[in-house]
């Protein structure tokens, strides 16, 4: 058998199979940048295809992707459109959720929607003087057999587009923590475009008001049973977005360098797609984006070991001993990867402008947004904590958190601001602290 007639892989089938709608999309991210225009049209298209049930076993008529092959696509879409990838994350997010969950009626039906081309968006976080353990979004009965929703919700990445938010809220009849998949599409919810980034303009991340908003008692979800690897899957979806900028940088640079007709007295060559001082920048971009993919690569690795290790405690073949081991190695490889990638994608994309000149800061071109768009998502959840932690971990063998949380500490002042970054994974921030274990020791500061 001759290399060209190898079967081509799942991941490559995968690509080909969405590449036309990656290329599509890419060809508008600037302008809806521009424009702000949100990307309604392209998540539409992006769902109608399938993309969002790409991980839903074949048996279950999805792609029966793994995680790996899962990221590797995420990487190509950020490549395209890094705020299209962050505006899916809670959708991939709920997914995972719902693959690891107890088999059952509710399980299938969920799978049955994905493949259908339901949407999940998010809605965890909420800002103010909310101290760490509280959460404001309630969740009570209507006297009639179903439950309402009532709260405010910020940096609800995805839910504007959505056709179910993932919402964390707070049972007022028994107390628990809950996960309400609420329906986006009634007059109960009320969405709004009101984030005000400089990059990832077109995330959909704003505000979600719940006002009485109708959701059946069997979309509450226990946030106890919620998959462990949340946080880990969280911070992975933000490294294929830096790892996508990066890669988009080198394609938007690398054309605007071989465009070029004018070039300097000092420079090494009479056509500067010929000098090799500028052909080494982008030759160094391109290195740093072939880093990010395969740090991602790597991290989705562990992630995809997290999952087959629910899959086996579910079937009790490995004991809890072992599914927290294969947790923990996912939560370290992702924050590796995110203290590794952060600075990385921010230097390379900075770096990319030497190999232009003035025009290249040209408002028209709107190559500042692959800047301001690592910068974005490189903000959320400071990889400094990170880095700390793997450290210590490194020095002292310590632990630490499973459940990431931001509000304001004991003893703050009044009137500080309990948000986080938009983006920060599900199970939290990226304040340190102790180790919390339940989701009654969660936070309301819980952004995606």
């Amino acid at each position: 058998m001759t290399a060209t007639s190898l079967p081509r892989s799942r991941q490559a089938r995968l690509s080909a199979r969405f590449r036309p709608l990656f290329e599509e999309i890419a060809a508008g991210a600037a302008e809806r940048d521009r424009t702000q225009a949100l990307p309604h049209a392209q998540i539409a298209a992006l769902a109608a295809a399938g993309f969002g049930a790409v991980r839903v076993p074949e048996a279950d008529g999805g792609a029966g992707a793994t995680l790996p092959e899962l990221f590797g696509l995420l990487t190509e879409l950020a490549a395209a459109d890094p705020s299209i990838a962050q505006a899916l994350r809670g959708h991939f997010a709920f997914v995972e959720d719902r693959l690891v969950a107890a088999p059952g009626p509710e399980r299938d039906a969920w799978l049955a929607r994905f493949v259908a081309g339901d949407l999940v968006g998010n809605a965890w976080t909420e800002v103010g003087d909310g101290a760490l353990g509280e959460v404001g979004t309630k969740v009570s009965p209507d006297g009639s057999g179903g439950f309402v929703v009532n709260g405010t919700k910020y940096y609800s990445t995805g839910s504007i587009f959505a056709d179910w938010i993932d919402t964390y809220a707070e049972r007022t009849d028994t107390g628990a923590r809950v996960i309400a998949a609420v329906p986006a599409r009634q007059p109960g919810v009320r969405l709004e475009d009101d984030w005000d980034g400089f990059g990832q303009r077109t995330t959909g991340t704003g505000t979600t008001v719940f006002h009485d908003a109708a959701v059946d008692e069997a979309h509450l979800i226990d946030f106890d049973t919620r998959f462990k690897y949340q946080a880990a899957f969280y911070q992975a979806v933000l490294l294929a977005v830096l790892a996508g900028t990066a890669r988009a940088a080198e394609r938007d640079f690398a054309a605007e360098l071989a465009a070029r007709k004018r070039t300097f007295s000092q420079g090494a060559a009479a056509l500067a797609r010929e000098d090799p001082q500028l052909l080494q920048v982008i030759g160094e971009v391109s290195a740093a984006a072939f880093a990010g993919a395969a740090t991602v690569a790597r991290v989705a690795e562990a992630l995809q070991g997290a999952y087959e290790s629910a899959l086996r405690l579910h079937a009790g073949e490995v004991d809890e001993e072992e599914d927290a081991a294969a947790n923990d190695a996912a939560e370290l490889a992702s924050a590796q990867g995110q203290v590794a990638l952060t600075p990385l994608a921010l230097a390379a994309v900075t770096h990319a402008f030497d190999a232009l000149a003035a025009s290249a800061t040209s408002t028209g071109k709107d190559l500042d947004r692959h800047w301001r768009n690592a910068r974005t998502a490189g903000n959320h959840n400071p990889w400094v904590f990170k880095a700390r932690l793997v450290g210590d971990l490194a020095v002292n063998g310590r632990t630490w958190p499973t459940i990431w949380a931001v509000g304001s500490a004991p003893g703050t002042v009044a009137g500080e601001s309990g948000a986080s970054e938009p983006g920060a994974p599900v199970a939290g921030a990226s304040e340190a602290g102790p180790r919390l274990d339940t989701a009654a020791q969660a936070v309301a500061g819980l952004p995606a």
